[in-house]
C-alpha cells in the first residue's frame, strides 16, 4: 500500500497550487494522510481527487478544519498503528510533543509536522516521521514530502524536490 504524507501546506499562503513533483506522487496513491498547517479545507478539497484523506488540524487552521479533523488521530493500516499528530505546543521539541501525544498508545510509527523539518528515525521501537513541507521549506535546503509503503513491513521515505510550482 502506497501513502503519501505531507504536512504544512499553508496553502493559499505559502504557494497556490500543490506542487507538480507531489502530484507526481499523488496520481498511484492508495491514501494520502495530511499532519496539520492545511491552512484552508480547499487543500483537502484538492487531495481528495487523488486518493481518501486522513489528517489532523494543526495550529493555523481554523474552525472550518477543525471541525472536519482531529488533533490527534490514529490509524491501522495492515496491522500496523501509525499515530498523526501535528505537534505544536509549548513544552518541549516538536518531536517529544509527538511522541507524548502517544505515550499511552502502542504505536509502530508516529507522523508529525510543524517544524518542516524532515524526520525519519526510529525511537523505542516507533518510526517517527515528519515529511517536511511541500510548499514551505524555510531553512531547508528543499522542498519535501514522504512515501510510506505497507507491506507487512512498514518503510517511510522522504521525497525531495527544488521547486514547490
Amino acid at each position: 500500500m502506497k501513502i503519501i504524507v505531507i504536512a504544512d501546506t499553508h496553502m493559499p499562503k505559502r504557494g497556490m497550487n500543490l506542487p507538480e513533483k507531489l502530484i507526481e506522487g499523488l496520481r498511484d496513491a492508495e491514501l494520502i494522510i495530511h499532519a496539520g498547517d492545511w491552512q484552508k479545507l480547499e487543500v483537502y478539497e484538492q487531495l481528495v481527487h487523488y486518493a481518501p484523506v486522513e489528517g489532523v488540524f494543526g495550529n493555523v487552521d481554523g474552525e472550518e478544519i477543525k471541525q472536519r479533523f482531529s488533533e490527534k488521530r490514529l490509524l491501522e493500516i495492515k496491522g500496523k498503528r501509525i499515530g498523526i499528530v501535528h505537534g505544536h505546543g509549548q513544552k518541549g521539541t516538536t518531536e517529544k510533543r509527538a511522541i507524548t501525544a502517544f505515550a499511552d498508545e502502542s504505536v509502530d510509527m508516529i507522523i508529525f509536522g510543524h517544524s518542516h523539518i524532515p524526520v525519519k528515525k526510529e525511537i523505542n521501537g516507533v518510526l517517527l516521521f515528519n515529511p517536511g513541507s511541500p510548499t514551505d521549506k524555510r531553512r531547508q535546503p528543499k522542498f519535501s514530502y514522504g512515501v510510506i509503503s505497507v507491506d507487512g513491513d512498514l518503510q517511510a521515505e522522504h521525497v525531495f524536490f527544488d521547486s514547490k510550482e
